[in-house]
């Protein structure tokens, strides 16, 4: 007996992941879920970032969310389905999920969030744990967590003091104010905010411009940037003077002296 295709139920991938060029994009894909996190997505997001790391062709990241917002966070109907076992379903999830930002935290090259829609709670967090944030302006911040009487994860309760002190963040978690894109920009929370339609213009001109850039010393500088949150004063000048030391014997930073010195536009390999 054979079966029409009509009648198979496909099943679609919770994460997607395209390359054009030097530019790879990962997309959250449950949109019906507002791309919120359960088990199989944030199992996915970790492969993809670990793949994504290992490719060396790849000179920016992009992270997005398919249909109407970037992540609504964490699948809270997920959990509940696990009733007197949602402690060890999420400990699952957690695992994968912070496996991921991690390998993320130190990936080798820029990655740039764009947000539209909502970023609440873990969706926050993935925004935070990219380089830069673009965001259009019918998005919105929220932390979320405490009214739902769980606490926070995700990497958020380390990233959002790093972004707008600790007085606003303590507010941010305690009373669950929503940002509008706007008010996000002012905070510190994001980097950029462009009009409705017009965020994936801004984010193929932001990631072309990356791409043609010296991909290791991005890396390394990012690296500096946020270990220094954490360094003391003479480790951290240790590890830029051995980081710029690096960069005189690699071909971006050759070519990058000869095209000051030559006063034309640097092409980095």
């Amino acid at each position: 007996m054979t079966e029409s295709l009509g009648a198979i139920a496909t099943v679609e991938p919770p994460v997607l992941v395209r390359c054009t060029g030097a530019v790879a994009t990962l997309t959250l894909n449950r949109p019906d879920a507002g791309n919120s996190i359960d088990a199989p997505l944030a199992r996915a997001f970790r492969d993809a970032i670990f793949r994504l790391d290992a490719d060396s062709g790849v000179r920016v990241l992009v992270i997005e969310g398919a249909g109407r917002m970037f992540c609504a966070g964490g699948d809270l109907s997920s959990f509940a389905r696990e009733g007197q076992g949602a402690a060890r379903y999420v400990k699952g999830l957690i695992a994968d999920l912070h496996a991921g930002l991690l390998q993320l935290n130190q990936f080798h090259a820029p990655v740039i969030a764009a947000v539209h829609g909502a970023a609440a709670g873990a969706g926050l967090g993935l925004a935070l744990a990219s380089d830069m944030v673009v965001a259009d302006d019918t998005s919105r911040f929220v932390m979320a967590y405490t009214r739902s009487g769980l606490t926070p994860d995700g990497g958020t309760s380390w990233a959002l003091p790093r972004a707008v002190g600790l007085r606003q963040a303590l507010a941010l978690t305690l009373l669950n104010r929503t940002l509008t894109a706007e008010e996000a920009l002012a905070a510190g929370l994001i980097t950029e905010v462009v009009p409705a339609g017009a965020l994936g213009a801004r984010i193929a001109t932001l990631s072309r411009d990356l791409a043609a850039g010296p991909t290791a010393a991005f890396t390394a500088a990012r690296r500096l940037l946020r270990d220094g949150a954490i360094a003391s004063y003479a480790d951290h000048l240790a590890a830029e003077a051995t980081g710029i030391v690096n960069a005189f014997a690699t071909p971006e930073g050759l070519e990058g002296v000869r095209a000051f010195t030559e006063r034309r536009a640097p092409v980095f390999p």
